[in-house]
């Protein structure tokens, strides 16, 4: 196996276990036998768990981000664009399961380009900017936008933790629910609410 290779494995492996038990629920020990290589290569290659853990928080990060990103900025609607950015997650926990396992732990900041609670809050800083157009098309203070993007993304985000464990009901659905409640309030909450872009997902 070439370096780049072990290298690789390496990532996946410690992946799977740093969403099974954390970092620090996983040793080097564990990381080594997993990939059926002695301690030195783990070393050798991450300077420790840490090193490794780091790796794969920014690759996963990063992934993310992106999608999120792409969602954000490909124009549309208001709604469109809350629904993408919706579907944008939920893509992602059902292709990284592992990943947003790892991502929604408490990060011990080992990781170089932040956590997940800063990627939301990031996601947060592009919806409010967002609001604003939208706030003062309508009429409405457009101070509040960065209030209520909070609270778009926080809605987002916790149901995508709860998403992870249940799968169910389909990933459209869910996303079709949380735009409903969030497009329409509680007091205007559709029977049946379907996604205006049937495109996504």
């Amino acid at each position: 196996m070439t370096g780049a290779a072990r290298r690789e494995q390496l990532v996946s492996v410690g992946r799977r276990l740093f969403a099974t038990r954390g970092l620090e629920g996983t040793s080097v020990e564990e990381i080594a036998a997993t990939a059926q290589v002695s301690k030195p290569v783990v070393y050798e290659h991450f300077g420790g768990k840490e090193g490794l853990y780091a790796v794969v928080v920014d690759r996963e990060l990063s992934n993310l981000t992106a999608e999120i990103t792409a969602a954000l900025t490909a124009g549309g609607s208001d709604r469109e664009t809350i629904e993408r950015a919706a579907l944008a997650l939920f893509d992602y926990i059902e292709g990284s399961p592992d990943g947003f396992r790892i991502l929604v732990r408490d990060v011990s900041g080992a990781a170089p380009t932040g956590t997940y609670s800063s990627l939301m809050s990031d996601a947060a800083a592009q919806v409010a900017y967002l609001l604003s157009d939208a706030f003062a098309h309508r009429g409405f203070d457009t101070e509040h936008a960065q209030m209520y993007a909070q609270m778009l993304v926080g809605m987002v985000s916790l149901t995508g933790q709860w998403w992870l464990e249940t799968r169910t009901p389909p990933k459209e659905v869910v996303a079709a629910h949380v735009v409903n409640l969030a497009w329409h309030g509680l007091t205007g909450l559709r029977h049946t609410p379907g996604l205006v872009d049937q495109r996504a997902g």
